[in-house]
């Protein structure tokens, strides 16, 4: 399944349409971002046990958890096209809130499905689109420590 959702993206997966908003093209880039995401990490032989898992009352989502051998990681997906890029890279939009957030998301996961004892870290999988061409792809595991966040 990878080498065919690897193949379709050998085009990019930018919304090539110009009369939608740049909100609505820059929000189904993200969702293209974290289906490729998935399907990369697969590949990569992490074994995905939730998506975009939410807390009602607490703010983020936590794109992806999976294991990866042993260790579980919460991998955060940023995904942008080159207009979106301008001088910064996907991975440079995690700031200290957002680490904080992802945090928190974090430890109420391992609460509610009693993983207290559980060894884990936060990767985070960068993905740089371009009309016409191949995503480029960083994962970052143990990007920061749970100390950082």
């Amino acid at each position: 399944m990878y080498s065919i959702l690897n193949f379709a993206a050998s085009k990019g997966l930018a919304e090539a349409r110009l009369e939608a908003s740049a909100k609505e093209r820059a929000r189904k880039t993200g969702v293209r971002g974290e289906t490729y995401a998935y399907w990369y990490l697969r590949h990569q032989g992490y074994v995905v046990i939730a998506r975009n898992f939410t807390v009602p009352g607490m703010k983020g989502e936590l794109d992806v958890v999976a294991y990866d051998g042993p260790m579980l990681a919460f991998v955060e997906v940023k995904t942008r096209t080159t207009a979106q890029l301008g001088q910064s890279r996907p991975e440079d939009a995690i700031n200290h809130e957002k680490r904080r957030n992802l945090a928190r998301m974090a430890r109420q996961f391992l609460r509610a499905r009693h993983l207290d004892n559980t060894e884990w870290r936060f990767d985070v999988l960068a993905i740089e689109t371009r009309l016409g061409q191949k995503p480029i792809v960083r994962l970052h595991k143990a990007a920061f420590g749970q100390d950082n966040a």
